[in-house]
């Protein structure tokens, strides 16, 4: 980094540090403060700040779950923010890991030391650990929302595209690196927050630390436009696994399993033949957590909504059910079709098993234990049971393979052997 004041000139650290965030980073199950959540899970919208007050990033920041420790330098934590006020000569430092920053409403500016982000509803950033780094609302917008996932002791980076090849999903050459700026008024007071495992502190100075003339380097901030992810799917039968939709990968320590993949799900053509094409009802060992940017989403209920989130964890039966999926059940011919036209949902899917804070399990306001309501099951009877003559027909398989038991069982049998070959003689 070419900068015109060194980082380390500045007048010391202190944590008392007032601020109205909820942050969160201990997911250890020695921790009272977060807990499992068994059920399926949902999150109407997120409340947006007041207008009587002023909340920016180091304020609007609020953890919802994790798991693991940044002190044991393992693990992932999700975030929400709201905000409606600029960083105003204050920046953020986080020394504990990586954010994927995620904008779902409002415009954003994220000024780095490495240069300025542009950052609109649908794209993402990455902010490295230990780069510096302020968000301000863009022109003509005054309140924004986002999310974030961060990852401990480990980094974002592209899946291994295996048989694809060369190019597919999120190519590299569409994401953008900032360009070096400094500010105009380099000689004033400036406070940055860091956090450090887990905790707010600060220090202050008497220049901006946004002065890099010039910087070279491979850790360094990025952007990417979901719009422009290139989805593969199947294109003659059944569903392809969702991490053909991977757009970043987190590994573990684990070479097959990562810590967390980050998932796109936007328009694409859907093509597949003699396949139930609908996201049908499952269970998976990963913790997933959605959310819908904008448009109407692929959530569990009416309420998953723009701005909003769903959780299952690991092995949580989870899926939707309506009448429309009685109608794709009942469809004989699959003609080719647009799906999810003018609408962005994305995941965040983890081999690890998340706990969740008191503000995710209340203190939000927006909570539901219970995502998808119950009843929507009615609509799936048992038409096993009540198909005809199924008694006698289960009676007659049992008797069946009691039958091929006996025939079986002859064959161990030597006394039966010896019999059945003096009877042939």
């Amino acid at each position: 980094m070419y900068r015109v004041r060194p980082a380390a000139a500045h007048n010391g650290y202190k944590s008392d540090i007032k601020h109205k965030s909820d942050i969160e980073n201990c997911f250890l199950s020695l921790n009272p403060r977060v807990a499992t959540l068994a059920g399926q899970s949902e999150w109407t919208p997120f409340s947006l700040p007041k207008e009587d007050e002023k909340i920016d990033f180091v304020d609007g920041l609020h953890t919802l779950g994790g798991s693991g420790d940044p002190n044991l330098r393992e693990g992932i934590a999700l975030y929400v923010f709201m905000i409606n006020a600029d960083m105003v000569r204050r920046a953020y430092c986080n020394t504990d890991g990586d954010f994927l920053i995620v904008a779902q409403l409002g415009i954003l500016d994220v000024q780095t030391e490495m240069g300025v982000l542009f950052l609109q509803p649908g794209e993402i950033c990455v902010i490295p650990r230990g780069v510096r780094f302020a968000v301000r609302l863009g022109p003509g917008h005054h309140v924004a929302r986002g999310y974030i996932t961060e990852v401990w002791g480990s980094r974002w980076e592209l899946p291994d595209l295996g048989p694809l090849g060369g190019h597919g999903l999120a190519n590299p050459r569409d994401f953008l690196h900032p360009v070096a700026h400094i500010d105009e008024n380099l000689h004033e007071d400036w406070e940055i927050i860091g956090k450090i495992n887990g905790q707010y502190n600060a220090i202050e100075q008497d220049h901006s630390p946004f002065d890099l003339v010039a910087w070279h380097g491979n850790v360094v901030p990025y952007k990417y436009d979901l719009t422009k992810f290139a989805s593969q799917n199947a294109t003659s039968i059944d569903h392809t696994d969702p991490s053909v939709n991977c757009v970043l990968t987190a590994p573990s320590r684990d070479p097959a399993t990562p810590l967390a993949d980050f998932l796109w799900f936007g328009p694409r053509w859907d093509v597949a033949s003699n396949t139930f094409r609908f996201p049908y009802f499952h269970r998976n060992s990963a913790t997933e957590f959605m959310a819908c940017l904008y448009g109407s989403g692929l959530g569990r209920s009416d309420e998953f909504l723009p701005g909003g989130g769903s959780v299952e964890i690991s092995h949580t039966p989870h899926g939707n059910f309506s009448e429309d999926y009685v109608h794709e059940m009942r469809n004989q011919v699959n003609e080719p079709r647009r799906i999810l036209e003018n609408q962005m949902t994305i995941m965040v899917e983890s081999s690890r098993f998340f706990l969740f804070t008191e503000y995710a399990r209340g203190g939000c306001g927006t909570f539901k234990y219970q995502g998808t309501d119950s009843r929507v099951w009615d609509a799936l009877p048992d038409k096993f049971s009540a198909y005809p003559n199924i008694k006698e027909i289960l009676r007659q398989v049992k008797a069946n393979k009691e039958a091929q038991k006996q025939r079986l069982e002859s064959y161990y049998d030597d006394d039966r052997l010896a019999e059945m070959v003096r009877g042939q003689q």
